[in-house]
């Protein structure tokens, strides 16, 4: 079709909304064509699902389409007062004075009842694309959601070229409330004005602003799963924000008709909820941390996200003076939003233009502040991954800044659980699912599903653990009851505490004593050719750490004898009396009351117990005086360094390095500088029995972070006897050991 047509559709598909019928419908649509000196009509038919019972028998026209009220109709009062309905909306009546008078083939997908069949191809024409322009005059009526092809939607495409599948209803509203633009668009942009990664500062005329469009909900979202932010290189964002079920679709916590939210239904859990108002004070516990800085964890997420974007835009206006060269100044409700501010008072003055001093800098910024303003809902849609681009577009601007915005008290991520961008829950993304053997702990809803069938099976990936993790209702909040947990060394064990025995279902480790006796077998001790692997304990181990030679989480040597679980004083011996049970946090003003030392968690690693009033240097350095972290942290550097020298000094063996942060932790030192160079990147292979053992108990002191609390004598005595089966010196050092049994 030639540019400058007009099109006009005669509305019969209408039709569909006074038939009785429950089968599909096949229903006539003629576009009739319009141009200089001719006249074209286009008949198809489209497959229209029936749902309704017939009450009246004329069809509605054009001109009445969205203003009337038919009788019978499912929800057609609920739909009328939407916007969706609404006829003298901008979003429908935007191209009324252009020329020609219709709704172009770029908007028509979201801006008219017609364009929508027309993508979905349930007018007869191709899917996912619009073929043609649409007339004025429709809204978004009953026939855009209720026709065959809308119904069968699964799946959205969204613009950064990522398609998520598998979807439900909510699928026909996301198919236009995604946004137009994406990291790769604003990135596109930039390329095509010529600039290179290394021109982050350079001014350029080709390069302008680019906008996300509106009510972009879907792409708040579903995160860094559809990427609708611009997602800076080297960052991980959260993924789709998953609230509880029922809640976590758009019909979940909207009225499909109405478009207004289920207030009654978020007051259940959210307390007394009376208007869409409240919602903004919405503040839930997994979200503990101060992420504007302004000292108030008490404000709901909606003005967390306020507070980042004045220090975002804060920031970008002094970059546009110092960098670019120009005053910027931004008006919300006037396109092209961003302006030169010409007097630089603040305000768009009538005859300022367009903002024209643009860097690639200033436009990834520019573009992640409107993502967190055109999108009412984000708040609840995905408040924590807007923080996230706010956060780190503000980082970025300040890097050019001579004098940066203050973000020391900012936070960018969620404590451990809740941290959804993190790689304890982004690290099976390119998979697709999250494996059998780490869904349990690694997914929000793979605990649940252990405590219920005794398995685990491979669990979506989540954005972090939510309520549902732990609280079987999220009504009454009440917690799944563990009576008892099987450790990875056989032992069945309990902390005598419900909710603690819920911790430890994940905080136990995965390996124990016997699994590194079990790789083992019947090796000499010093050979390097049983072809071994390391044996890794995983992380926050606090559980087996804690219930110490019950659960045998560490190698225990033979022929010695090991504290069991550490008896801390009665009202602070279970996990959630002494950590906060959402932000995991130490309850360190507790700790002071006995531990006089202790007044911020940095304190904590100070604290040192004495045996009857003595103290022990149990690390030799002869410092009575430091903490139990510190003597463990001395007997660990002693006992890596053992290792290296054993490595280097045993035939066979090559030498070795560790590296806390990368798979597999130990590498081989090819070049012997007892450093992990970027070209040395095998994983150790040439293990010996006692390197094993000892190579296991080193990463197991380091990957609980809270040893020295949770059982710091026993956490010594293995440091110790590891020591002394890899021949280091342990002049001066001492074992803590067990108090004598009482007399029978």
């Amino acid at each position: 079709m030639r540019p400058g047509k007009h099109v006009i559709l005669t509305l019969t598909f209408l039709l569909l909304m006074l038939a009785a019928c429950s089968e599909p419908e096949q229903v006539q649509v003629t576009r009739v064509v319009r141009v200089p000196g001719e006249t074209v009509e286009v008949t198809r038919v489209v497959e229209v699902e029936v749902v309704v019972e017939p009450t009246a028998t004329a069809t509605p026209t054009s001109t009445e389409l969205g203003e009337m009220l038919v009788e019978g109709i499912p929800y057609q009062q609920q739909w009328a007062t939407s916007a969706h309905a609404n006829a003298d909306a901008e979003a429908f009546r935007h191209w009324d004075e252009e020329d020609p008078a219709e709704v172009p083939v770029q908007c028509a997908k979201c801006h008219s009842a017609l364009g929508y069949l027309d993508f979905l191809g349930a007018d007869g024409s191709t899917p996912n694309v619009v073929d043609v322009a649409s007339p004025l005059g429709t809204v978004i009526e009953c026939a855009a959601c209720h026709n065959s092809a809308a119904m069968e939607k699964t799946s959205v495409l969204f613009p950064s070229g990522i398609e998520v599948m598998g979807l439900g209803d909510e699928a026909r509203c996301m198919e236009c409330h995604q946004g137009r633009a994406s990291k790769e668009t604003v990135d596109t942009s930039i390329a095509d004005a010529g600039l290179t990664p290394e021109d982050l500062d350079v001014v350029s005329e080709d390069l302008g602003f680019t906008n996300i469009h509106y009510y972009a909900a879907a792409a708040t979202q579903y995160g860094n799963i559809a990427m609708g932010g611009y997602e800076y290189d080297g960052k991980s964002y959260d993924a789709r924000f998953d609230h509880v079920a029922p809640y976590d679709t758009c019909v979940g916590c909207h009225d499909a008709h109405t478009l207004e939210l289920k207030l009654d239904d978020c007051s259940s859990c959210h307390g007394s909820l009376n208007t869409p108002e409240d919602l903004l004070n919405v503040r839930f516990l997994g979200s503990l941390v101060d992420y504007d800085g302004d000292g108030n964890i008490e404000e709901g997420i909606y003005f967390e996200i306020e507070t980042m974007r004045e220090n975002l835009y804060a920031a970008m206006q002094a970059y546009a003076s110092e960098i670019s060269g120009a005053a910027l100044v931004y008006d919300e409700a006037t396109y092209p939003y961003f302006f030169a501010d010409a007097n630089s008072n603040g305000s768009v003055d009538e005859g300022e233009g367009r903002y024209n001093a643009w860097t690639a800098r200033l436009a990834k910024a520019a573009y992640n502040y409107q993502v967190s303003l055109k999108d009412p809902g984000r708040y609840a849609h995905g408040g924590k991954y807007v923080i996230q681009l706010l956060y780190d577009s503000l980082e970025d601007v300040n890097m050019a800044l001579s004098t940066p915005i203050d973000m020391t008290g900012m936070h960018r991520i969620d404590h451990g659980h809740f941290a959804g961008s993190e790689e304890a829950f982004r690290h099976w993304d390119e998979d697709g699912f999250v494996s059998a053997s780490c869904a349990k702990c690694h997914s929000d809803m793979g605990l649940p599903f252990f405590l219920a069938e005794g398995v685990s099976v491979s669990q979506e990936p989540s954005n972090g653990l939510n309520c549902a993790t732990c609280h079987d209702n999220v009504t009454t909040f009440s917690r799944y009851v563990v009576e008892e947990v099987a450790f990875p060394s056989g032992a069945v064990l309990s902390m005598n505490d419900l909710d603690s025995n819920l911790c430890i279902e994940c905080h136990q480790g995965r390996e124990s004593a016997s699994s590194v006796d079990a790789r083992i077998g019947d090796l000499d001790p010093d050979d390097p050719t049983g072809g071994l692997r390391f044996v890794n304990v995983h992380y926050f181990a606090a559980g087996a750490t804690l219930l110490g030679t019950e659960a045998k989480g560490v190698y225990e040597y033979p022929g010695q004898t090991y504290f069991g679980r550490n008896e801390h004083v009665e009202q602070f011996d279970t996990c959630i009396e002494c950590h906060d049970s959402h932000a995991q946090e130490v309850v360190v003003e507790v700790c002071g009351i006995c531990h006089g030392n202790v007044d911020t968690a940095e304190d904590l690693p100070n604290i040192r117990f004495n045996e009857e009033g003595v103290y022990i240097d149990w690390d030799g350095d002869g410092n009575l005086t430091e903490g139990i972290h510190d003597e463990i942290a001395t007997m660990s550097d002693v006992l890596y360094a053992t290792m290296q020298a054993y490595a280097a000094n045993t035939e066979g063996v090559d030498s070795i390095v560790y590296n806390a942060a990368r798979y597999p932790y130990f590498f081989i030192d090819a070049n012997g500088d007892g450093q992990l160079g970027a070209d040395e990147g095998d994983g150790y292979t040439t293990w010996t029995p006692r390197l094993l053992r000892a190579a296991y108990n080193y990463q197991y002191v380091l990957k609980d972070p809270g040893a020295y609390a949770h059982n710091g004598k026993y956490v010594v005595q293995v440091l110790y006897d590891t020591l002394v089966d890899m021949g280091a010196d342990v002049t001066g050092m001492s074992r803590p050991e067990l108090p004598a049994e009482p007399a029978p």
